[in-house]
């Protein structure tokens, strides 16, 4: 975009806001700058809103929120701007105010020139800039004032400019407040408008300019030399070593594979030779494209700061980090949520059965949040996501783009287990097969974290070479494996602790591959006796409905072993929240609809874990 006489790019991603695709937002906020937050001026703050806005403050980056929809229908500014505060725990200041709402919104009214803006034709590609009518001066004032008053709080040398009578406060110098406070994340400048007929987008563009920050004023990046495992910063400029991340990979009819890569330092051009650190292959750069839309723009360079497409990179997965074969680097790698839902999956007929398992790679490919796995016992495929509605949008892709019509059986939760009580056991293997034999001999603890953290917590406290030192990463790595079928259902562990007490070995017998035997061995033999608990995924769900359907829907709630935790109001509505067990969420939707005539709007988002009562385990597990 242009602004007077300078010219500036801006990359932008586009995220889904549900919280099924979670994933999709987390490696899109790993490799951005800043965020746009838009709120729906009707609806306001959304559980899922709550749960995107708090990946963002995880990643620590600028934010500026825009409520948009203002000529909808129960559209109220001031009350998402409280909602902000509240729900967000952010410090939200106002840059404009509206100027009527619904279907008498006209403009907005700039806090920091005190200018009204009125689009003047229906998509809002022409600006009129006028005197504040006078009905609103008294509100400006106020809202002004506010504004001043939350810059003087941030910042102790605006505090002193704005209460000292002979300095005057120039909008140059507010510009730079709110940049400075805003890049520092102590609050967050809100516009508002209608993006559908484009009203309120050029100021957005404009605030995106002023406040929030270009990459080369961002800290150097942090990088881990991949020789030596140091840490290092990088510049965030074109003339340092190249590094960049990849952070999706999609799969295109055309032009095969993609690598989205966001460049962090360097630069890099078509015939380039770049590194893929996880795997150590090099490989020359074919083409680097530019991404609008759904349309592909080749470019000659791609400098840090950019985020481009580089085709010809075979083994690229989310998350790889690339870099210069002279000076290996490694960034900080992308979290993938875990899955929570599980369906069966086949194709409808034989003749597709060699291209499904095709196309199931390349889903995983583009979407490391699917797993892809078989049922050891009743041999189906199953496919993992992170929800019901993930999943009916990777089916459906499938099917569209693919053209495989496939059956599926009904979805299934992805349980946890847990042991609540701690056992001490020795396990030993030996075997002779003739010539060199198997011998392993290991005493453990093996039950519950005290700290409650997830994973495992491996404690070695062997002495004396009992068990030589080569082999206890081998007992650790047999535990862990172990950790991926709990006892009661074959299903993942949440947390163990193991400690390594004692344990012996062969001189010519034993072997690493011995010791993780043992270990899982010993876990299989012992698993029952921790006393091991069946845990379920919770979900935090809201409802809204009128006040007429508050028995049913409450009812409906206790029925799912669901706990209201609020009921609020809001515009006349009742806005329940409560949490709900995962597996009695299949289907919410649909008998809401029923339930309340469809007048009633559900949203929901993982919440927790949660122990399940005893006797519904024989229920829930088939």
């Amino acid at each position: 975009m242009e602004k007077g006489n300078d010219l500036f790019n801006i990359n932008l991603i586009d995220t889904p806001g549900h919280i099924d695709f979670a994933v999709e937002v987390e490696r899109s906020l790993r490799v951005l700058d800043s965020v746009v937050a838009v709120f729906c001026a009707s609806s306001g703050v959304q559980p899922q809103t709550e749960n995107v806005w708090f990946q963002a403050e995880k990643h620590g980056i600028s934010k500026i929120c825009f409520i948009n929809k203002m000529d909808r229908v129960g559209a109220d500014f001031f009350a998402v701007l409280n909602e902000i505060r509240t729900k967000l725990n952010a410090v939200p200041l106002a840059l404009q105010i509206p100027i009527g709402s619904e279907d008498r919104f006209e403009g907005v009214i700039d806090l920091i020139t005190q200018k009204a803006l009125y689009w003047t034709d229906e998509y809002g590609e022409t600006i009129q800039e006028k005197e504040i009518p006078e009905d609103y001066q008294a509100e400006t004032g106020e809202y002004r004032l506010k504004l001043m008053e939350t810059l003087a709080e941030s910042d102790e040398m605006f505090f002193d400019v704005f209460f000292d009578t002979e300095k005057e406060t120039t909008e140059e110098i507010i510009f730079d407040m709110i940049k400075k406070a805003c890049q520092l994340g102590r609050l967050v400048p809100v516009l508002c408008g209608s993006a559908f007929k484009n009203k309120g987008v050029q100021p957005l563009l404009d605030a995106i300019v002023a406040y929030l920050p270009s990459p080369d004023q961002m800290p150097a990046v942090k990088a881990k030399d991949a020789g030596t495992g140091d840490t290092m910063e990088l510049k965030r400029t074109e003339d340092e070593t190249f590094s960049g991340l990849v952070f999706k990979v999609v799969i295109d009819k055309h032009m095969g594979k993609l690598a989205m890569l966001r460049i962090y330092s360097g630069s890099i051009q078509p015939g380039d030779t770049v590194q893929n650190v996880r795997t150590g292959e090099s490989f020359r750069i074919s083409r680097i494209l530019q991404m609008q839309s759904d349309k592909t723009l080749p470019v000659e360079k791609g400098n840090a700061g950019d985020i481009v497409a580089l085709t010809g990179i075979k083994d690229a997965k989310t998350g790889d980090s690339l870099s210069s074969p002279e000076h290996a680097v490694l960034l900080e790698s992308i979290t993938i949520p875990a899955p929570v839902i599980r369906v069966s999956i086949e194709p409808k007929t034989n003749a597709d059965e060699k291209s499904f398992s095709l196309v199931l790679a390349k889903i995983q490919e583009e979407d490391p949040s699917l797993v892809v796995e078989r049922d050891r016992q009743t041999g189906e495929t199953l496919l993992s996501g992170l929800g019901e509605l993930h999943l009916e949008v990777t089916l459906e892709k499938i099917r569209l783009n693919h053209g495989i019509e496939i059956n599926q059986g009904k979805p299934k939760v992805s349980y946890r287990e847990i042991l609540t009580q701690t056992v001490r056991h020795r396990e030993k293997l030996s075997k002779q097969n003739g010539g060199s034999g198997q011998f392993a001999d290991i005493t453990f603890e093996i039950g519950p974290r005290e700290d409650h953290e997830p994973g495992m917590e491996f404690i070695n406290q062997i002495k004396g070479g009992a068990v030589p030192g080569e082999f206890i990463p081998s007992v650790e790595k047999g535990f862990r494996e172990a950790m991926e079928g709990g006892p009661i259902g074959g299903n993942p562990l949440e947390s163990m602790k193991v400690v390594l007490l004692d344990g012996s070995a062969h001189s010519n017998d034993s072997h690493a591959q011995d010791f993780e035997v043992a270990a899982r061995d010993g876990f299989r033999t012992i698993g029952k006796t921790c006393k091991p608990k069946l845990m379920e995924p919770v979900m935090q769900v809201e409802i809204q409905t009128i006040e007429e359907y508050t028995g049913v829907v409450t009812a409906d709630i206790n029925k799912r072993r669901g706990m209201i935790t609020s009921i609020d109001e809001k515009s006349g509505r009742k806005i329940f929240i409560a949490e709900v067990p995962l597996a009695s969420t299949f289907g919410y939707i649909s008998d809401l609809r029923t339930l309340t005539s469809g007048r009633a709007s559900i949203s929901m988002k993982l919440s927790h874990y949660a122990l399940v009562p005893d006797f519904m385990i024989n229920t829930l597990i088939t």
